[in-house]
């Protein structure tokens, strides 16, 4: 991924450097296995840790892939240079390239998972914050982009924590599920290597051996790994359109942050935009633009081919970095988001009335009216209202119809904004459990 929309933590884990690492800590740790069984010479596990501080140069691997053509060919005749031939002729033995390849992957993706889900964490606590700062601030419910009824900033707050709260838990279960790693040789058998070998490499690198591997660690997995991320990208995109809505010069009920020396335009020196929850959108498509891939790379042939290769190679690290940056992103939107309770107020009463419809229309239901003339009486009173931006409760005390069913006072009683904010903390309970 650029550097425009990378964080530094993510980016290292998928450098070539830390690559390199867990390559080394998976063929050492299958050395001291291998030797714990008797199958190869102590000493020549314990001088495979030669290298253990070493800087594997990068440079150097390349080159010797320009000529085997094999990146784990030439990572192994690099650590050879470190270790010494002799000593290093036991590494690798029994193990096929997928080994090394599909376990060090997994390690991978477990750590982008754990910085994921650190960064959920953060934005959690941010929506929490929002939501209980804002619980009782009045603002008008939109469906199909139209005044419904009233809800409150913070509802909108809390259903966002309670998307993203479910998004942790996919995650850290989609943690558990990659959490695999396959030392089981040549198409899986084991014949060449013991599978304690591969019990104690996973147990060394903080994952479970994979029950039946093939030649490479299953693909379900995976799939699952980076649907997983694919879903967090959209409900980033939800969270990020909300945002950018409210912020649309005839809304103007919440806005991005705009801080000192900010230029919203080159042309057009007034302009505030939503740049940063634009950006949001376009980033949650890039992630979820590795899922389709992902699903693809299931079906492999037979005990493995190397078709999901160049895939993983992109996806790994396009994904997670840009899900980690937007995540981010999105947690210092919600922190410093600017919020309008009098414009909020001011788009309710827009069309004065209007949004307590509902209301009228129940009780006239209440009163004996059919729902079918309830209904007629309230919408040809709604319409004056729509039409000539008159008052609703007004239009309805002169109704005479309306009046006859449910008197005056029944009527007034019936534009009591507290009445649609009364499960409020009802909700707040269920979502935040306190």
């Amino acid at each position: 991924m650029i550097p425009r929309y990378s964080r530094p933590d993510m980016v290292k884990i998928w450098s070539p450097e830390t690559k390199f690492r867990i390559w080394f800590e998976i063929e050492a740790h299958a050395c001291d296995a291998m030797a714990d069984l008797g199958v190869i010479p102590r000493e020549n596990a314990e001088a495979v840790w030669k290298a253990r501080d070493v800087e594997f140069d990068v440079a150097r691997i390349d080159e010797i892939e320009a000529v085997t053509k094999h990146d784990v060919i030439a990572f192994l005749t690099h650590l050879a240079e470190h270790v010494g031939s002799d000593e290093a002729r036991f590494v690798h033995q029994g193990m096929t390239s997928s080994d090394v390849l599909d376990t060090c992957f997994n390690v991978q993706l477990v750590r982008a998972a754990d910085i994921l889900i650190a960064d959920l964490e953060g934005l959690l606590a941010a929506l929490k914050r929002r939501a209980l700062e804002h619980k009782d601030t009045l603002r008008v419910g939109r469906s199909h982009g139209i005044h419904a009824e009233p809800t409150t900033m913070g509802l909108t707050f809390a259903r966002f924590y309670a998307e993203m709260d479910r998004n942790l838990t996919r995650l850290k279960a989609a943690k558990a599920e990659i959490a695999t790693g396959a030392i089981s040789g040549a198409v899986g058998t084991f014949a060449n290597i013991d599978p304690a070998v591969e019990e104690h490499v996973c147990a060394q690198l903080g994952l479970s051996p994979e029950p039946i591997s093939t030649q490479v660690i299953p693909r379900d997995r995976h799939a699952a790994f980076f649907a997983c991320l694919g879903v967090i990208a959209s409900s980033i995109e939800n969270v990020a359109t909300e945002v950018r809505h409210m912020q649309r010069t005839e809304v103007l009920e919440g806005a991005e942050f705009f801080s000192m020396g900010q230029k919203g335009s080159s042309a057009m020196p007034h302009k505030k935009n939503p740049v940063l929850t634009e950006n949001l959108t376009g980033l949650a498509r890039l992630v979820r633009m590795a899922v389709i891939p992902a699903m693809e790379n299931v079906a492999l042939w037979h005990e493995r081919d190397i078709s999901h290769s160049s895939v993983e190679r992109t996806i790994g690290p396009d994904a997670t970095i840009t899900l980690d940056f937007a995540l981010a992103r999105l947690t210092g939107v919600i922190d410093k988001m600017l919020i309008f309770p009098d414009n909020m107020l001011d788009n309710i009463n827009k069309f004065p009335g209007l949004v307590m419809s509902q209301r009228v229309l129940l009780a006239l239901t209440q009163a004996g009216v059919s729902r079918e003339d309830a209904y007629s009486m309230v919408q040809r009173n709604a319409l004056k209202v729509w039409e000539h931006r008159t008052d609703f409760r007004e239009e309805l005390l002169a109704d005479e119809a309306v009046v006859a069913a449910l008197g005056v006072e029944a009527i007034e009683e019936k534009f009591d904004l507290g009445y649609h904010t009364k499960h409020v903390d009802t909700i707040f309970k269920r979502v935040f459990g306190d």
